[in-house]
């Protein structure tokens, strides 16, 4: 337990962030699992929609220093790769 008011006022503005950053983390793992599944099935819109709000998502959540801006970036690089080879199959069967 906290010895000082102002130790106690920080261990619950700890657990408010904590609670905040595990939203966002949580809705970051949900979005990322939707794309990872239109690409699995091959279908290239629904795959760029959810690329395009993923995206957003990790730029967010790296902006309020929820997760690294390394972080965002290297799953945006990723998935982006993902996302044209999703296109370029689709093309070859067109």
């Amino acid at each position: 337990m906290a010895n000082t008011r102002s130790a106690a006022k920080q261990a619950r503005a700890s657990l408010r962030r904590q609670a905040n950053n595990k939203s966002i983390k949580s809705r970051l793992h949900t979005l990322e699992k939707k794309f990872l599944a239109a690409v699995a099935a091959k279908n290239a819109a629904e795959a760029s929609a959810l690329y395009r709000l993923l995206s957003s998502a990790l730029d967010k959540a790296a902006k309020t220093r929820v997760i690294h801006r390394n972080n965002a970036s290297r799953k945006k690089s990723r998935l982006s790769a993902r996302l044209k080879t999703t296109a370029t199959t689709t093309e070859k069967r067109g």
